[in-house]
């Protein structure tokens, strides 16, 4: 079988990949995202571009390569990672009572061709006080997360709806569409 990459360094998708039962290798994309961060692109443009840029930087015509990228976008404006906890709580505060969509792109590339997919998840936060926000970024700190929340555990109580095709694209990897694409590229699931 060819050998399978993921092509990043995030924790949440290897874990999510390796729920799939498949050896392979996380490896640091050799590619500059920061450059295509300010050029202005939409919010879904620039997470396919980021997928599409980390998978091909480590792609062979030997290899099989996912690539993928997530950004939250409210009301056309990227939410990224907060990076500090003041930082969180002002983008937890901007999206409280809001709907913002979340934006996962991913791409396998397979002995060279290029089979790309996007999800988008629609989530309602709850309308949340400043205690309410700061008892959240203090108890799970996601700082390193795209709009400062951890789905998969306590970040699920910010929330009054979920709109998504796909619980684990909202994690980072689409799992029920990787597993459909890696299995027609010939990957035993």
């Amino acid at each position: 079988m060819t050998e399978l990459i993921l092509a990043s360094t995030s924790v949440y998708r290897r874990e999510l990949l390796s729920r799939l039962g498949l050896a392979f290798q996380a490896k640091a994309p050799l590619f500059d995202e920061d450059s295509y961060k300010s050029q202005g692109i939409t919010p879904l443009a620039l997470a396919e571009t980021l997928a599409a840029g980390k998978a091909r930087s480590l792609a062979t015509s030997s290899n099989c390569v996912i690539g993928g990228d997530q950004l939250v976008s409210l009301d056309g404006q990227i939410i990224g990672k907060s990076k500090s906890f003041e930082r969180a709580c002002e983008q937890l505060a901007m999206m409280s009572g809001k709907t913002h969509k979340l934006i996962t792109a991913v791409i396998v590339i397979h002995k060279g061709y290029e089979i790309p997919y996007t999800d988008i998840t629609r989530l309602t936060m709850r309308s949340l006080s400043r205690n309410q926000i700061e008892a959240y970024v203090q108890a799970e700190n996601p700082i390193d997360c795209a709009g400062s929340y951890k789905i998969e555990s306590r970040g699920i109580s910010l929330f009054e709806k979920i709109e998504s095709q796909d619980f684990s694209a909202i994690q980072g990897l689409p799992l029920l569409w990787l597993t459909k694409t890696l299995s027609h590229v010939g990957y035993n699931i």
